[in-house]
């Protein structure tokens, strides 16, 4: 079994988009002074709330995405602050190239909340922010990026590495049209 897919036969969750609820910001600042209590001896800036349930009006899974910067991806102790407060810690095959920890409450298998803690440096975590960004201000951009992951999930509920495969042409794309230098990190939301 692969890494990727031994994380994903983790998560009992199925993927299921719903529409916008207006509970999320405040789930999103119940978990975020929890997380900023936590990782205050390494927090670079706010903990953001990203992703689509950060998008008022979107349809998303509903499962808070975070954001945290700290100043070294190597930096100890952060598993045991974060257990401390509740969140397990949830590596990704991924989270090593991308300087970041990544870390899901109440669990893994069934999560409300997902935190990405990136390395401060910039090209790490931006294009999430520009995506999110964007997304709030261009309501036709939103409700195609609702479309297509509607799309994806009722394809196959269970098909993780799929559906992220089948945002990720729609999100490369918006983020470049936004910056077509290229000169920005590959990553999604």
């Amino acid at each position: 079994m692969t890494s990727q897919s031994h994380m994903d036969a983790q998560r009992r969750d199925p993927i299921h988009i719903v529409p916008y609820d207006p509970n999320w910001p405040a789930a999103f600042e119940e978990q975020r002074s929890r997380v900023e209590s936590a990782l205050r001896p390494w927090l670079v800036g706010p903990v953001e709330h990203i992703g689509s349930t950060s998008v008022p009006g979107l349809a998303a899974k509903p499962i808070i995405d975070m954001l945290a910067r700290i100043p070294d991806h190597q930096t100890g102790d952060i598993i045991e602050a974060m257990s401390g407060v509740g969140w397990a810690y949830a590596p990704e095959p991924g989270d090593e190239p991308a300087r970041k920890w990544s870390f899901c409450f109440p669990g893994i298998g069934w999560r409300t909340h997902h935190l990405h803690s990136f390395e401060a440096a910039p090209e790490n975590w931006q294009s999430l922010l520009t995506f999110r960004d964007h997304l709030r201000t261009h309501p036709d951009d939103a409700t195609e990026y609702g479309r297509i992951k509607t799309a994806l999930a009722t394809a196959d509920a269970h098909d993780r590495p799929r559906y992220r495969a089948g945002k990720a042409p729609f999100i490369e794309g918006l983020l470049h049209h936004l910056d077509p230098s290229g000169d920005r990190p590959h990553r999604n939301g």
